[in-house]
């Protein structure tokens, strides 16, 4: 076992419990009917016994550069200031753990996984697009105008169902979409 916070925080103990990608740490096993079952997460290299190797999919993260990016100079006396209206359009976004439990239950990701960023990274992209203190939103949306980054998710839903952040990874997905669609002009 991998493991760190026992509280649902890090995602070090992500595993595949009884058919369900989870957290070892949150997963209550009297909930589990049997014999309950552990596998490492799917569709991903495993380095040994439960523990996956997330070098890719922490590479495909730092792919979309996952800070703050600006031009201009920040206010001399003061940090980037966000009003309560922009702060509240993160929420349901920064909490990702990285965990990776979404995209190893998303049969896209499974297939096209070293192209599909995947539904963890695409909610985290999406995060950083909509924060009103980042002002490389157009590059960041011409580095997923790709026929295989951004538009492999086929709304399975996997990625929702599983996220034991109860995240919503294909709301975020759609809405990178809309963006796209809405900067054609369509």
């Amino acid at each position: 076992f991998r493991r760190s916070c026992r509280e649902g925080i890090c995602g070090s103990c992500a595993m595949n419990i009884d058919g369900t990608n989870t957290l070892a740490c949150t997963k209550a096993i009297a909930d589990v009917k049997g014999e309950v079952k552990i596998y490492p997460l799917p569709h991903m290299p495993v380095v040994k016994d439960l523990v996956p190797d997330l070098t890719h999919f922490y590479a495909q993260h730092a792919s979309i550069r996952p800070w703050i990016r600006t031009q201009s100079a920040p206010p001399p006396d003061s940090e980037r200031l966000q009003s309560k209206e922009e702060r509240a359009k993160l929420d349901g976004l920064y909490e990702c753990i990285l965990c990776a439990c979404c995209s190893t239950s998303c049969p896209s990701y499974w297939w096209n996984g070293e192209r599909y960023l995947g539904p963890a990274i695409l909610l985290q992209a999406y995060r950083w697009i909509i924060d009103s203190r980042d002002e490389a939103t157009g590059e960041r949306l011409d580095d997923l105008e790709d026929p295989f980054k951004l538009y492999r998710c086929h709304t399975i839903m996997n990625c929702t169902k599983t996220c034991p952040k109860g995240l919503n990874p294909a709301l975020a997905i759609a809405e990178i979409k809309k963006l796209m669609v809405a900067r054609r002009g369509l």
